[in-house]
This record gives C-alpha cells, structure tokens and sequence, in this order.
C-alpha cells in the first residue's frame, strides 16, 4: 500500500480501500496523487476543511474527464496539449490518468513520442513544478539524502535517462527529464502500474551542448558531461541509493547514448532488475512485428534475409533479438547471424573493420560477401540490400529519406511482400514516409512504422500502418518484473516478450492485415506481455514471489486484478 507523511492508502474490514490524510484544507488540494477536486463528497468537505474551497457541484470522475476533454481539444497545438496534460497531472494525477486511458490513441503522440521531443527541447522555458528526482554532480554526494526526500515509500519502477541521445536530437542536458516522466504515464495508463510506486529520473551529469550552457534560462548544471570513470563512479552511487531505500524497485535505463547504453545495461543487469528500453525495448517490438508480418505472409522468420540500417543501441538491440528468433526457429548461432545484415554510417559491419567493440557480434565475415561488388571497404545501403538478397528492411537510422526509392524497390525486387519497417524516431526521423513505400512497392509492402502514421490508401485498397511503439512490450516487461519481483530482467524474458506481443496480435489483427495492435488496445497488449514476462521470470529462476499463480486462466485473472485503475477513493481524516 502507499504511504507518505500525508497519507496512506489502507482497507476497512471488508477489505475496502480508503485514504486516510494527514493534512487537511487547501493543503489537501495540493496533493495531486490524491487530489479529487470537484469530486469530494459534501461530507468528505466537511470532514476535509474544505466546505467553501470548492465550486458547490458536486461532479462524478467521469464529468470531470469530458469537461477535461473539451478543454483539451481547445488547444491550438501539439506542443499546447502536451503542455494542458502536463498542467493535470500536477493537478490532479488521477484525473489525468483517467483522461489519459479513455483517449489513449489520441493522447499517446502527445504525451510521448512525437510531441515529447519538442517538450524536451523547451523543457527550461515549459518548467513549471518539480516531478521526480534530479541528481547532479553538485548533489550526487548527498544521494542517499535526496533519494529519502522523495517522498513515496515504496518505488517499484524508476525510468531513468541521462539525456545523451533523445530520440533523434541528441544530447538535451536536463531536459531529457521529461522522457521518464513520459514513458511513466504509459506504465501508468498502458502497462497497468500504479503511479503511487513510480519514479522519473533525471542523471544530470552535465551537457555538450554549449548552447544550452550558455543559455540563461537553462536549468541544469553548466559543464560538460562526465566521462569514462567519473561517470561510472557517479552512476554507481545512484544505484547504490537506490537498491538501498527501494531494493524491490525496477530499474529502465532510457536514452543514454550508445557507449553508455550497453555498458550501463552489462554494469548493472546482474547488480539490479534493470534493463535498457532503447537496447531490449526496441530489439523486443521490432521482432514482433516481423514476426507477425512474416505470418501475414504465410513465411517463417528463417526464411528471411534481415538488414538493419543502424547500428546504434536501437539498431543493435534490434539486430541481437531477431538472431535469437532465429536461433529459436532452430539456426545454429552463426548461421543465424548470416542472415541478419547491420549496416553503420560507414556501410555493412564487416570482421576486419574499425568499430565500436559493442558492434563487433554482429559484423560479417568476409567470406559472407564473397563475390560482391562494393566501392571501399564496405558495402553501402543498396549493395547489401540487392546483394545480400534482403527480404526485411529495418531502419534505425535517425537518417530522414534514408529509405529511398532505389533501396526500396530493390527489397521489393526480393521478395513478393518486402517487410519495409522505416522505425526511427521522431516523426522527422523516418527513414522513409510509408505511403511513398507503398507507392514504389505497388501496394506490395508491409509497412510499419516508429513514430504514428496515417493508414496508407494505394488504389482501392486501405493499408493499415503499424506502429512500432516500444510501449506495446516494455510496460509488460517492468510490470511482469514487478509482479514476480525478479532479481533480474533476462534475454530469456525480452523474448517472451516479443513473442507474446505477435502472438496477441495474430488473434486479434492479423486477419485485418494489421501486424501491430492499435494504441488503444494497449493494456490488453501489455497484459499478454506481463503474463508471459512473469512466466518466464519464474523459467529462469530469477522471481523472488512464491505466492504467483502458476499459469493459465488463473494467472490470468491474477495479472488482471494487479492492474492499477484510476478511480477515487473515500477519503477520511486521521484521528
């Protein structure tokens, strides 16, 4: 149950939840987890000492969420509606969550991505109330200090960033705080975890943007960013203060630059339940949804030959998760990593080329290209595509237009149905537009995008565009190791994932040609995700909770009932 200095969450004897305050009046009004406005009965003003503080009607959550509505749908832009559900939720939290999950398809590009990068942008000039826990080098000695200032008593889920690659725009210093405070209104209002137990994260370790270090409204720390062993001392501490106050707490490490991605995910995986959305997240959807095209198509993943254009933490999160699907469809290891094609801004990932060591598992021999015909000391886009025989075209390359007509056309020529998955984000990013894909491919392509696009109409036909949104898996994933409490978040568990996401949407979509769920299914997606998350966590040996159904329909309705609702509850002084 959730507890601060201002009030618990506790049950009467029929086993029915209450609030019970320890602060009364205008201050109550402040509370904004708890807060119910216009929602407090006559009585609870009364008891509350707030009879005269409120207009005198009396609304429902429901008058509340349509009132919400119209004031929402008056703002003029995006970046004015992220700015309105922002202004609700440090209101009313569960109001906002409650407006959230009746709008979700509408509200998602808004809250997260693509909206959530201009937000980032203007996170100093939009700054209005603090939300979450900011550590810099000027505090990151008092940590366990300011980790006991936050004020919920027990956190179950921390997203955290460091700011270092936003999306596709880069380093944003202290402004990446907002992408935490996003993906956790998905948990929330998708994934089913209370927002009593949640925690955004902001690792201000400082900016290599001059601009912003110069700019005097800019809110974070003026210095260059910590590097090599002064950073993993600092990002040491933080952990340590967090296993310390919230051992049973899930750790998403979110949007560190690629260097930083996997040695973070390698430094803590086996210290903490953590795990790196951008790495795992990414790799997880996007098997999916070749999963589920694959089956579109009546194929099996093996019969595919992969490139995947990118080879940051997304491109190879990616790349590493379909060469585990394969392994899985019965490929040796090498055989399945001769059919997945990574390519960096220099060309195809070769043996005895110069990269980055994370990038080296999944680089092609020589003899793999033996025969090709390439410029330089690697082939570029469009020679791998034709020579490697590409069926699977995946972008994740932050590179707008990258997938252009020549390279497009050139899977098509592979395949009767090339799988065209332009995933980069934001919006600006795609690597290509999809109704430009199904234009050259002839309406052949199954497209599925990063960022949301309108379905695509090419002659009499209406081709729906899946969205590869990692919140269709990493909310099951931080729910499922919540739920079992897992000592650690394993390959094991990531795969189960994207299986279970493909295999929810082949029931429910595939039939209307769709390879991903639509947005507003989300909790049901992620239900599926959770339940095949916790049975897996239990395979591995790794969840900590004994008292799990063991599987099947009563495992289902366990994951379900667990599934936070936002809902306001009878409120009483404490006596």
């Amino acid at each position: 149950m959730p507890t601060t200095e201002w009030f618990d969450v506790k049950r009467d004897a029929e086993g029915r939840e209450y609030i019970e305050a320890y602060v009364t009046g205008i201050a109550l009004l402040r509370l904004v987890l708890t807060n119910k406005g216009t929602a407090y009965s006559q009585e609870e003003r009364i008891e509350l000492g707030l009879d005269g503080l409120l207009p005198p009607q009396v609304e429902t959550m429901q008058q509340q969420v349509a009132r919400a509505y119209r004031a929402y749908r008056a703002q003029t832009t995006s970046l004015d509606k992220y700015t309105f559900l922002r202004a609700t939720q440090e209101r009313q939290e569960l109001l906002f969550y409650a407006l959230l999950e009746t709008h979700l398809e509408e509200m998602m590009p808004i809250v997260y991505t693509p909206t959530v990068g201009k937000a980032v942008e203007k996170f100093s000039r939009l700054y209005r109330v603090p939300r979450g826990l900011s550590v810099s080098p000027i505090s990151i000695d008092r940590i366990d200090a300011a980790v006991k200032n936050y004020p919920m008593e027990d956190v179950r889920m921390i997203v955290v960033t460091d700011s270092s690659a936003i999306l596709g725009i880069g380093d944003q210093g202290y402004g990446g705080l907002a992408i935490p405070i996003g993906k956790l209104a998905l948990y929330v209002a998708g994934g089913g975890v209370s927002p009593f137990h949640t925690l955004p994260v902001a690792l201000d370790v400082g900016t290599e943007r001059i601009d912003l270090i110069n700019d005097p409204q800019y809110l974070g720390v003026r210095q260059r960013r910590l590097k090599g062993p002064d950073y993993d001392a600092f990002v040491d501490k933080f952990v340590d203060a967090i296993r310390h106050r919230y051992p049973k707490a899930v750790i998403q490490w979110e949007d560190l630059s690629k260097q930083n991605a996997f040695k973070v995910l390698d430094r803590y995986r086996d210290v903490c339940c953590s795990f790196n959305d951008d790495i795992q997240g990414t790799g997880a959807v996007a098997l999916a949804g070749v999963l589920s095209a694959c089956q579109l198509k009546g194929e099996k993943l093996r019969d595919q030959k992969i490139v995947v254009h990118g080879a940051g933490a997304g491109g190879i999160g990616v790349a590493k998760q379909l060469v585990d699907g394969l392994m899985r469809e019965g490929l040796s290891e090498e055989d399945a990593k001769a059919r997945v094609f990574v390519l960096d801004s220099k060309g195809l990932l070769l043996e005895d080329r110069a990269m980055e060591d994370y990038k080296r598992p999944l680089a092609q021999s020589r003899a793999a290209v033996e025969g090709w015909t390439f410029d330089g000391q690697a082939p570029d886009l469009l020679q791998t595509v034709t020579q490697s025989g590409a069926t699977v075209l995946l972008g994740l390359s932050g590179r707008p237009g990258a997938f252009d007509e020549p390279i497009v056309c050139a899977t098509a020529a592979n395949a009767e149905r090339p799988i065209v998955f332009p995933l980069s984000n934001p919006t600006s990013s795609s690597e290509a537009h999809p109704a430009e894909v199904m234009a050259w491919t002839e309406g052949k392509a199954i497209v599925a995008t990063g960022s949301p696009f309108d379905d695509v109409r090419y002659g009499d036909a209406v081709f729906p565009i899946g969205q590869g949104n990692n919140a269709f898996v990493f909310p099951g994933i931080g729910m499922g190791a919540i739920l079992s409490e897992a000592s650690k978040i394993t390959d094991g568990m990531v795969s189960a994932a994207a299986y279970a996401l493909a295999e929810y949407t082949a029931e429910r979509y595939l039939s209307e040609g769709r390879i991903y769920p639509p947005i507003a299914d989300l909790a049901e997606a992620s239900k599926r995700v959770t339940f095949a998350v916790i049975q897996q966590a239990r395979e591995d040996g790794v969840a900590r909770r004994d008292d799990v159904p063991a599987g099947g329909d009563e495992l289902r309705a366990w994951v379900d009932g667990h599934f936070w609702q936002p809902r306001y509850l009878p409120v009483i002084k404490a006596r």
